[in-house]
């Protein structure tokens, strides 16, 4: 085996031992905390649409173009994810700007909006942080909820396989950075420019 061949055989190694660890994570209760959406006030309860499972993702909003890549990848993942489990995303946009933004985009997750208030206080997926992108899982046990696990998103996380597929040609953040669309300037414009 070579070097990387090894590392990566390390590196699956590792992932199965996360998984494994993430199968055995305690619960921890949670309130039922509300957020605002385009059809009136919801519940964190509400929105487990009566499923036993609900995936929140942690969106920072419109104004972050690295949230956008990761919630444009999940995006493929929402019929199935919601085949078994309850999926949803939210931000601190009003929910307005969340379904126009999410519109632009082509976005099926449930939307709702936290408002920068008391949830993403106290349920962020990085301690001391208010508006840092994630994913949480929660659990639901008739009308209790309790918080299972999470995670961050970020350059090189296993939620995104942008950075994978650019380190294959030795690229990293510091070299490619997401845009909101891509637009290449041809060698001369109409205006001769």
């Amino acid at each position: 085996m070579t070097e990387l061949q090894k590392l990566e055989k390390e590196l699956y190694d590792h992932t199965l031992k996360v998984a494994s660890l993430r199968r055995d994570a305690e619960l921890v209760p949670v309130k039922n905390y509300k957020f605002s959406t385009l059809d009136g006030e919801v519940t964190l309860l509400q929105l487990f649409e009566g499923k036993e499972i609900l995936f929140l993702i942690h969106n920072m909003g419109q104004g972050c173009s690295f949230c956008t890549l990761w919630a444009d990848g999940l995006n493929g993942f929402v019929a199935h994810l919601e085949s078994h489990f309850s999926l949803a995303m939210v931000s601190k946009d009003s929910p307005q700007i969340q379904r126009k933004f999410a519109n632009s985009r082509n976005w099926r997750f449930k939307m709702a909006s936290h408002g920068g208030g008391e949830y993403i206080s106290e349920q962020s997926v990085l301690t001391g942080e208010t508006n840092y992108p994630g994913i949480l899982c929660y659990v639901r046990k008739g009308n209790e909820i309790f918080r299972k696990n999470s995670a961050v998103f970020g350059p090189g996380d296993e939620f995104c396989p942008q950075w994978n597929i650019l380190s294959l040609a030795g690229l990293g953040e510091e070299q490619w950075q997401p845009q909101y669309s891509y637009w290449k300037c041809p060698e001369q414009l109409d205006d001769g420019k």
